[in-house]
């Protein structure tokens, strides 16, 4: 058991020791158990939060609210034209305000020293939703996701296929290195994490008996893996100019049946949502009319798999997201 996580910000994985990472998984399975049971659990009653949303998402506005609702707190969404923030009011004023209204706010954005002022203005907890860099509450769903799967994480191989400069791989190296986890970088060799965040990682998987790689070759970073992990290969808040370049780039780093074949036979496949898998999205009936793909980071096929717990892990997003919110207001 950790000392109390009451009153700290959850900004990034760096700032926690691997035992609080647990923690906050073991927490995560107690309200994923109360939420299934229909057991009440308002354990917050009487606080309230704000959502400051500068880039819009589907599962992590509804992971907060939902967990907000279930813990018996009030929530209050803003979207970009909704706050003054960074327009007509500093951000440390905006900070300083809501943390006098609310007892907690969530920032998903762009630059990760954003919330990171959040967190240090507001004088009330501050949860990271999303940053350019870093993707916290995501990494705590995904291990959830694969501990269901396999009954463990630590010992088992992760690669992530596609652009790995991208917040999800950094975050994923991150975790991976926390807790035990083999981490294989898997995409074009401009397209590498930070080379300082890849020594720090390094640094901290020589404590956990655990390795980050980083390759190029499709073949040799699949091979007997437990875990293909991908995201789509423009971000949000990107230009859409990027589309022809990553393509290009990217396509050899496609999660397909040959990827999924090379791994382990019981290996699955994740992706933190939205995919381009299909032509049921106008992204991707337009990618379809400029460059004739039909699908992107990963195969329909792959995606509808058994082997995809894709559903599984946007579902953690939740009973991850609550364990965070109780944990640091409680």
């Amino acid at each position: 058991m950790p000392r109390s996580l009451s009153g700290r910000n959850f900004l990034k994985l760096l700032d926690f020791t691997t035992e609080e990472i647990q923690y906050l998984l073991e927490l995560s399975k107690d309200f994923k158990r109360l939420k299934r049971t229909g057991t009440p659990h308002k354990y917050l009653s009487g606080k309230n939060i704000v959502l400051l949303f500068e880039k819009t998402s589907t599962r992590t506005r509804c992971s907060f609210e939902v967990a907000g609702n279930d813990l018996g707190m009030g929530v209050t969404y803003l979207d970009p034209a909704s706050s003054q923030m960074g327009n007509k009011e500093s951000l440390e004023d905006t900070a300083k305000v809501l943390g006098r209204m609310f007892d907690g706010i969530e920032y998903r954005g762009f630059d990760q020293n954003i919330v990171e002022d959040l967190g240090r203005y507001a004088g009330v907890p501050v949860w990271n939703g999303l940053t350019t860099e870093f993707h916290p509450t995501q990494m705590l769903a995904d291990v959830l996701t694969i501990e269901e799967n396999f009954g463990r994480y630590k010992g088992l191989k992760m690669v992530f296929m596609g652009d790995a400069r991208n917040n999800v791989a950094n975050s994923l190296m991150v975790v991976s290195a926390k807790l035990g986890i083999n981490f294989v970088a898997c995409g074009p060799k401009d397209n590498m994490p930070d080379e300082k965040l890849v020594a720090t990682c390094r640094e901290i998987a020589k404590e956990h008996d655990c390795t980050i790689t980083l390759t190029d070759d499709v073949k040799e970073g699949t091979k007997n893996a437990d875990v293909i992990y991908t995201d789509i290969w423009v971000s949000m808040g990107e230009p859409a100019e990027l589309w022809e370049k990553r393509i290009k780039l990217l396509s050899p780093y496609q999660v397909n049946d040959e990827v999924m074949a090379n791994a382990n036979p019981d290996a699955i496949f994740l992706h933190c949502l939205p995919s381009f898998h299909d032509l049921e999205t106008s992204v991707g009936r337009e990618i379809h009319e400029k460059f004739g793909l039909k699908e992107m980071e990963v195969t329909d096929k792959v995606f509808r798999s058994p082997q995809s717990k894709v559903f599984d892990e946007a579902e953690n997003r939740m009973h991850t997201i609550k364990a965070v919110m109780y944990a640091t207001l409680k």
